[in-house]
This record gives C-alpha cells, structure tokens and sequence, in this order.
C-alpha cells in the first residue's frame, strides 16, 4: 500500500528526578520528534527520534524535523512493501541526518508489522528471548550519591550500572568508581561512561587508579584515533559509543580491533535495518552491545526492545 501522508509532531519530555547531567551537558527535559505515517488504507505506522541537546551528537531537534520535511514529499506515493526501496528514495532526497531517516524506518516497520499481523522483532530475523533487560544509567554525581543510587536500582532488578563521569575533577570520577563498586560489587556489572569527556591521561590515570575493579570503559575519549591509542595500554575493556556515527565507523571499528563492544543507538545509525546490519556484524565477532538510543518516548523504547529480542543474549548488554 502507497503512503498518503507524512506527518510530523513535537513533544517535550521531562527528565524525571530533575537534571541529568553527563560530561559534556546537562539537560532538563528533551524535545522528541514523532512521525505518523499513513497508507492509502488509513494504516498508520508510528518512529521517533530524540537527540539529547545539540551537544551531545552532530544532531539537534530542529534538524530531525526538517530533515524529516525535506525527505516527506519525496516518499508521499511510494509503496511500503519495499523496505530497500524506501531507504533509497530516502537518500536520493537527503544526504546524512541518519537520526532523521531512523524515525521514518522504524515507522516503515511499524506498518509492516501491522500489515503482516506479526512483530516487529519478527521482521529484524526473529526473537530470541522473551525477556529483554535493561540497564540503569546514572548522571555525574557525587560519590557516595552515586553509590547510593546503585544501591537502589540493584535492589530494584537492574544486574548492568552505566556510571557517568567526565567534566569534572578526577578524583571524583575515581572516587565515584570505588565507591559504586564498593556498594554493589558482582551484584550488577558495570560499565564507566565518560561521554567522550575525557583526555588520553585522564582515561589512563582512572584506569591505573581502577585496576582492581572490573567494568567496561565506554567512549573515555572524544575520537577514535584517542580511544584506538588506548588499547594494550589500558586493563579494562573499551566499548565505543559517540564514535559509531554510522555503518562504516562500526566496520573501521570492528575490523581495526578498536572496541571490545559497542553501546548502541537505533537513531545514530540511521533505524532498525541499519542496527540490524551493525548486529550481525557483532555477532560474527562475539562483540557484546547494548540496543538504545540517546532518549525518547514509548516509540524509541518499543523499537529498542524488539531489536534486542534478537540479539544473542549472552552477547546483549541491555536496552535503554
């Protein structure tokens, strides 16, 4: 069926519990960026996209709604059966903006699912777990605030801690480590999130610092050449993040032996048949990976569990 129209929404978002601070900003609420497609036959399918500030990424909510316009009348009439084709109309209208075009596959999906009467996990390959775990992340907080909040979300379920740090003095960030580990131990793995926040000699003092605690070091730096001049001098693993901007980073990557595991973003890479690509790949490797996204609503969150339902469970480190 032949899409009709292509409408756009803004929503505001709250951050709950107040401000959520990483090492390069801190935000009080976001503006996502819903997208309603519909066919001929009045079948809606629903994506989102939902970029932390315009700090966080190459990406800012006014340019997913304007990528959006721009890709929308060229996609008006185009038959929805084909996810290829989609996409390739979708770069034949615009160049780039991945987190723009995420939205609009993952409500191609959506109406594919709908039309087929089956789940969406179903069409990325198929489920394999009926369970997906999530993890919880922290902001960069005090030590014993930080270690306080592991606590509780231990005791609530959560067996992954992402814990921010960066931007601040180090001695924070250390203490901030030592503390959450002392508190929680092999009750929850943990994974230090410097939001690339940190220099080369900060993220190998922290580690030095950190030797006898066992966590992934997710993006310490801002480049892949900075995080790529950590390996074999560092003794926790490196998770890549902000650096996966698309397939090809993901590759390079992969195939140069940069990251031990990657965090995930549905959006960054462009939606699910992208993060489906990315998956496989991992996969081949043994590289354990999350499945999130930056933030979002329902939408984001639904997108992110059915992808996860086909990730290899013990190769999945949570969605988010």
């Amino acid at each position: 069926m032949r899409i009709e129209s292509i409408k756009v929404y803004q929503v505001l978002l709250p951050v709950k519990g107040g401000a959520y601070r990483m090492a390069s900003d801190t935000v009080q609420d976001l503006d996502s960026t819903l997208v309603e497609v519909t066919t001929e036959d009045g079948l809606s399918g629903w994506g989102e996209t939902c970029p932390v500030g315009p700090v966080y990424q190459p990406q800012h909510a006014l340019g997913a709604r304007a990528a959006i316009a721009e890709m929308a009348h060229g996609l008006v009439g185009e038959d929805t059966t084909s996810m290829r084709r989609l996409a390739k109309r979708m770069e034949e209208r615009l160049n780039g903006h991945n987190y723009a075009k995420a939205a609009l596959d993952i409500a191609f999906l959506d109406l594919a699912g709908q039309r087929l009467g089956v789940p969406v996990s179903t069409l990325l390959g198929g489920a394999l777990t009926d369970r997906v775990p999530s993890y919880y992340s922290t902001v960069v907080g005090a030590p014993d605030e930080t270690a306080r909040i592991a606590i509780d979300k231990v005791k609530a379920g959560y067996r992954r801690l992402q814990v921010k740090i960066g931007g601040r003095d180090l001695e924070q960030d250390v203490a901030t480590v030592h503390k959450v580990w002392e508190a929680v131990g092999f009750k929850a793995r943990m994974a230090v999130d410097a939001n690339r926040g940190l220099t080369t000699a900060a993220a190998l003092h922290i580690d030095r610092l950190c030797q006898a605690i066992p966590f992934v070091f997710e993006q310490p730096c801002n480049t892949m050449e900075e995080v790529a001049s950590l390996k074999g001098r560092v003794t926790h693993p490196v998770y890549l993040d902000e650096n996966t901007e698309d397939l090809n980073a993901v590759l390079r990557a992969v195939s140069s032996g940069i990251a031990d595991g990657f965090g995930l973003k549905v959006t960054r890479l462009g939606g699910l048949t992208k993060m489906v690509t990315v998956r496989d790949l991992c996969a081949i490797r043994s590289l354990p990976h999350s499945c999130d996204d930056a933030w979002g609503g329902d939408i984001i969150a639904a997108a992110c569990v059915h992808l996860a339902a086909t990730v290899e469970p013990r190769r999945f480190e949570g969605a988010w």
